[in-house]
């Protein structure tokens, strides 16, 4: 099965995009969560994904403009997490209510958390990758951290896409990945392709301007962190 793997999105509709465009065929996308938060276009963003039914958990962002939540934001997250609130329907936020922290595709092979699978609110990075965070399935998708890479162990292969909507790696370019999974037990039955796309940021700070959020959810893009 080929699968396109997305994460952190964030409202980041210009960068979704580019990734949708650049996206090779695939037999299903799925997203590690955080679809909102931070950039002005959380509708047309939670549409997309709706659109395409592709499989989400939920991130702590989705959580927070659904409801309360026990994370702390920074000054920006919190702009973020508020203007998608206000400019969400009653819809689209039962639908980010009702996402699950986990869940599995792939007959099981595939899982995709958040942040870690004993705590979604927990940023692990992929230095930090284990064997210990595979349970059954072969490959364990993760987000939250917007740092793309992943690690092959024995037992199977753990990864992150990268940030669709904001990366922190160093790299301005949307991430995400393509990765095969077959029917050979462990990392025998998994490879995994990062990939990054080139946007138009300029549009993205300019939008940020004019919805009147933070000007440094627009400009840090630039910079990848």
């Amino acid at each position: 099965m080929r699968l396109g793997v997305i994460s952190d999105i964030h409202g980041n509709r210009v960068a979704l995009e580019a990734v949708l465009d650049d996206l090779p065929d695939v037999d299903q996308l799925v997203c590690a969560g955080d679809v909102v938060g931070y950039n002005p276009w959380p509708a047309d963003c939670v549409a997309a994904v709706r659109e395409r039914s592709i499989p989400t958990v939920m991130g702590n962002h989705d959580r927070a403009v659904a409801g309360d939540t026990p994370f702390r934001f920074n000054s920006m997250a919190a702009a973020g997490v508020d203007y998608a609130r206000e400019r969400l329907d009653d819809d689209a936020l039962s639908w980010l209510a009702a996402l699950p922290p986990t869940r599995t595709v792939a007959d099981g092979r595939v899982k995709l958390v958040h942040g870690h699978p004993a705590d979604p609110d927990r940023y692990t990075f992929p230095d930090e990758f284990s064997a210990a965070m595979l349970d059954e399935e072969v490959l364990l998708v993760t987000g939250h951290t917007h740092v793309q890479g992943h690690r092959v162990f024995d037992s199977g292969v753990v990864m992150n896409p990268g940030s669709v909507g904001q990366p922190r790696d160093g790299d301005p370019r949307a991430g995400y990945a393509v990765v095969e999974v077959g029917d050979e037990a462990g990392s025998d039955g998994v490879t995994v392709e990062e990939r990054r796309v080139a946007y138009d940021i300029d549009a993205v700070v300019d939008a940020v301007k004019e919805a009147g959020l933070p000007e440094r959810i627009g400009t840090r893009l630039y910079d990848g962190g």
